[in-house]
């Protein structure tokens, strides 16, 4: 049995982007995640503690997003080696950052970087 916890549609402001008035107000993103991971056991158990608990994913999210880049992907990097390094039962980790107002003259409904990162893939 394959496995996922998600959380969809995290609507945070940060302050990403190569342009300097980027970096200085910031723009709305949306953060999708979902992660592989077994949650066979918390089926049974009915015990937060069996699973990867969602408040848990969204801070260390909420956190990698507070850190100003000029670069999503470097963001995304960061939240998905955060998010490996802290649980060693995930599997993989499908992320998708979306910028909604990027500075590129084109009306849109945002732009962004998605990835997935699955454990022992060499990442580089």
């Amino acid at each position: 049995m394959k496995s996922f916890i998600h959380i969809d549609d995290i609507r945070l402001h940060a302050c990403h982007g190569v342009l300097p008035q980027e970096q200085l107000t910031g723009n709305d993103y949306i953060i999708n995640v979902r992660v592989e991971y077994d949650i066979s056991k918390a089926m049974y158990t009915d015990d937060v503690a069996d699973t990867l608990n969602y408040a848990e994913v969204y801070n260390i999210i909420k956190e990698e997003m507070n850190v100003p880049s000029k670069l999503i992907e470097h963001v995304a990097g960061r939240i998905t080696d955060h998010l490996m390094a802290s649980y060693a039962d995930i599997t993989s980790i499908t992320l998708r950052i979306t910028k909604l107002n990027p500075p590129m003259g084109a009306e849109c409904n945002g732009a962004g970087v998605e990835i997935t990162v699955t454990r022992g893939e060499d990442q580089s």
